[in-house]
This record gives C-alpha cells, structure tokens and sequence, in this order.
C-alpha cells in the first residue's frame, strides 16, 4: 500500500530530468530534443508578445506549435490556458489547466488558471478546491486567501441561496409586493409611467434620461416587469412569425449591457415601431455596466409593441452567469436583492428561439448534441426554469459552429459543437434554410459559416472595450429572406468600466 503524500509534499517534487532525455535522443540519433525545446521556448515568446497586446488568437496559435514541439511543459498549457480564459473558451482553458497540473503539480498558476476556469463555468465547489491547494502551499500569500475567502463566501451564499429557493419554489415576488403603495417622491423628475402603462413619450424621455446617467424609480422597474412577465408567459417556447414580402425584420445579437452601443443600433435602424420590427438574439445584459439600462429599455419596447418587437433568452439571461458576471450585482447597487429576483423570474419566460416565415430558425447558442431534434420538440420545452447543463434547452443556449463535421467538446465546457453536416441533417429534417445565432464575438460583427446554413450576428461592438470588434445586425426581408449585414463601430460611454458590478473574484483578474 502505498504512503499517501501532503499537499506540500506534493509541491517538493524534483523536476522530471529534460535535459538528460535530449541528451538520451541525440545519442539515439533522433531529432535533437534541445533543439525543439529551443524553437519551443521562442514560439512561447511570441505568443507572449501576442498576448501583451491582446492579439489572444494569435497567441494560442503559437502556443499550441510551441506544444507541438515539447508536449510534456507544464508552462505552455498554463500559459494558453490563460489565452483561452480571455476569449471566453473555458472549456478549453480549464482542460489545459488540468493538464498542466498533471505534468507539473508544483505549477501554482495551474491552480489559479484552473480555478479561474471553474469559476467562469460557475462550478463554485471545484474552484475553491483549487484555490484551498494554493493557500495551503502559499499560507502567506494575500491574493490567494483573498481569492479562498471571496470564493469560500460564494459557496457558503450559494447554499443558503438554494435552501431559501426550496421554501419559496411555488412563491413569486410578484406575491409579496405592493406596487400601488410604492410613492414616487416630489423629488423624482424623471420619467413616469402613463396610468401604469408604457407609451411612446415615455420611452422617448426613459432613453435621455438613461444617457444622463440618471436611474428610473423603482415603482415604474416593478411595473414595468410585472408587466412583461405577463406578456412572455404567454408565448410559446418557439415563437412563429410571417413577414409579408414588402416587409423587413432587424436581428440584432449580443448587446452585453452597453447601452450606449444599442442607442446607436436605434439611432442608425430606427426606433423600434410597428412598421419597424426587432429581434433581439439574448445575452442582454451582464460584463457591460449598463446592464440595467439595457434590460429596461429592451423590456419598454416590448411593451409598447408586443406583437413587433421580439426577445430571445440567452446563456446570460440565467441565474449562475447573472452572479458571476455583473447584473445581480448591478441590480443590487441600484436598485435591490428582491428586484433581481423578479429580473430572474421574467428572465425564465423569455422564449428560447423564433422560426421567420417558416424558413429561418433562430437561437442564441446553436444546435443540438444529437441528431433528430425537431420544432415541435423545441415548441413543448418547458422553459420556465434555469437551464439544465445538458440536453436541447441547454444546447439552444450554449451550443457553438465548428468548422468540421460531426460534434466535439465544448470550448465553453458547456453543451456541444457542431460541423456542417449536423447544420445541414438539422435544416433538411425540419425544412428550414438556415439559422441564426449569435453568442460569440466576431471580428466584423458577423460571421457566415458551414457553407451559408450558419449565420452568425453579434451587437457589442469592442466588446468589453477591449476586443476591438464591430457590431452588427441583420435585415431579413419577406421577399427572399437573404441576410443582410449592416456594421457599426463601438461610440464612447461614461467612464464606467464593464464588470464593473462582477462578482469580486473575476474582478480581481487571473493569474
């Protein structure tokens, strides 16, 4: 039987002996193992220098060639694995993570990057595992109990949080509030709603009134979403739409709380109208800090044209990613706990994907792990929960293109990817054209793949004011039904950084 090691034990380990292996395989006469080893370590600085300034794609190409090379340095994994976690591509970072632990276990930043990982995909328990190794090998290091403590907190939140959720599962907000009694003080001076409903002039006025920074009265955000939870309850999961052949259909994708970005969607396009029909592809809010100015005015609108305007659910319209990446706690600042509740009951209605004419399906996410999913199956998803990490709700949410056929593992480490073939069983099945779906950031705002049965549309120009993206949106005519992109660049907003309102460990940043 063998001794069961410490931790610190562990972190004691030798090295594994490089240099007498190359010198084993020039003996051997093989390809001299220092000389890869070499080329190794300067493709490593040049994805470092890529890296410095942002370019991560790049960088993770020269980081795999540089793992190409000599496949067993802890460093190459943890280092791409760091390039991952800045595009958003956690499933890929954190099996790098994992795997440069288990060729170096003393490769501290593995853990951090692992943490980091776990973290982002809201998988709390693993994350503190990791951070726990850390402070237990660095006792003294102040980040690494800063990261354990704020974590341990989470864990012990999410907890409580789940014991409270079993008492009041059948409970609404809606239940406990007293909106009429709410009082709007004389000292208010911003925009009201008209008899308890939402008007033209009002939305004209809420949009100034948000450009100035100024916040809307709790009592007008409490009827305006006790309104539209009434309104999206009442849609069915797939949402159907005919467009006549003289009209046209704006979709318009991510939008990632810059509000000041979707004024200028409104300000190019035209305000949403009855002649001027939207659809808004999910991920409204989170990262950006104009979260809740976002959300509200997208609600606004779908109240005043119910019928013209559309909103889809995305993989941030959901609790775990509302903790992690800013709007539970922007709704906190500025308003209060038991608003982000309701946000998260009316987030739960939002229907999960909209057929155009019959011809033109569109999700935030993609399509599914398996063949044979059909519009009816998506039609009778009960949707009116958080997402389950697998199967077609999921999948609708999370799923990316891939640019080879068949499915593979998620780069997010959530559902699937999927290659053109799958694309086009799926559309031939169902008798569709093509989908549109958004989710990911594209360089030009757009991306046409798998031979055009895959659009791609993304609205959050410099996304996070750091990719240097454009935004996009599409215009669908009746006629043909052919995309047609529309670019627009990032325009200033108020010195207020995205993830601003982040939950405090991704704000601290990944070693």
């Amino acid at each position: 039987m063998s001794q069961r090691r410490s931790v610190s034990d562990v972190f004691t380990v030798t090295g594994s002996g490089n240099m007498a292996e190359a010198e084993r395989a020039e003996e051997a006469g093989g390809e001299p193992t220092i000389s890869r080893e070499k080329t190794a370590e300067e493709l490593k600085e040049q994805a470092n220098e890529y890296f410095r300034v942002k370019d991560y794609d790049r960088a993770v190409q020269y980081y795999t060639q540089a793992i190409g090379l000599s496949p067993d340095t802890a460093i190459y994994y943890g280092n791409r694995s760091l390039a991952y976690l800045r595009t958003e591509c956690y499933g890929y970072a954190l099996a790098d993570a994992s795997r440069a632990i288990q060729l170096d276990a003393k490769y501290i930043k593995g853990y951090y990057r692992r943490a980091a990982s776990n973290m982002a995909l809201g998988k709390l328990k693993a994350a503190l595992k990791d951070y726990e190794t850390v402070v237990k090998v660095r006792p003294h290091d102040k980040d690494a109990q800063m990261k354990f403590q704020e974590c341990s907190k989470l864990v012990r939140q999410k907890a409580f949080e789940r014991a409270i959720a079993c008492e009041q599962h059948n409970r609404s907000v809606v239940d406990s509030l007293d909106i009429e009694g709410m009082t709007i003080e004389d000292e208010y001076t911003g925009p009201q709603l008209k008899d308890g409903n939402v008007t033209i002039d009002f939305m004209l006025e809420l949009m100034q009134f948000y450009k100035d920074q100024k916040k809307l009265h709790r009592k007008c955000v409490y009827q305006m979403l006790v309104q539209v939870k009434d309104i999206l309850s009442k849609l069915p999961s797939l949402v159907e739409i005919s467009l006549e052949k003289s009209q046209q259909v704006t979709v318009c994708g991510d939008t990632h709380g810059q509000f000041y970005d979707l004024m200028n969607i409104f300000h190019l396009n035209g305000l949403p109208s009855e002649n001027n029909p939207y659809i808004f592809n999910g991920d409204f809010v989170d990262r950006g800090s104009f979260s809740v100015e976002v959300i509200v005015t997208l609600f606004g609108f779908k109240l005043l044209y119910p019928a013209q305007f559309h909103l889809l659910r995305g993989n941030h319209e959901t609790d775990t990613m509302n903790q992690m990446y800013g709007f539970e706690g922007e709704v906190k600042a500025k308003y209060s706990a038991q608003m982000f509740q309701l946000f998260s009951e009316v987030f739960q209605w939002l229907p999960l994907a909209m057929c155009v004419n019959q011809r033109v399906l569109i999700m935030h996410g993609g399509l599914f792990s398996e063949d044979g999913v059909t519009l009816d199956q998506i039609r009778s998803i009960e949707r009116n929960r958080q997402p389950p990490d697998s199967g077609p709700m999921c999948d609708l949410l999370w799923s990316d293109p891939q640019p080879q056929d068949g499915r593979s593992s998620s780069k997010r480490g959530v559902s699937c990817q999927f290659g053109p073939d799958v694309t086009r069983r799926f559309l031939e099945e169902n008798g569709l054209d093509y989908i549109i779906r958004s989710h990911e950031v594209k360089p030009e705002g757009y991306e046409v793949s798998h031979n055009g049965l895959c659009v791609t549309v993304f609205s959050a120009p410099n996304y996070c004011d750091q990719m240097g993206n454009k935004g996009a949106y599409i215009h669908l005519n009746g006629s043909d039904l052919k995309p047609k992109f529309h670019q627009f660049e990032a325009v200033p907003h108020p010195n207020v950084k995205p993830m601003m309102y982040a939950n405090s460990l991704l704000q601290m940043g990944m070693m």
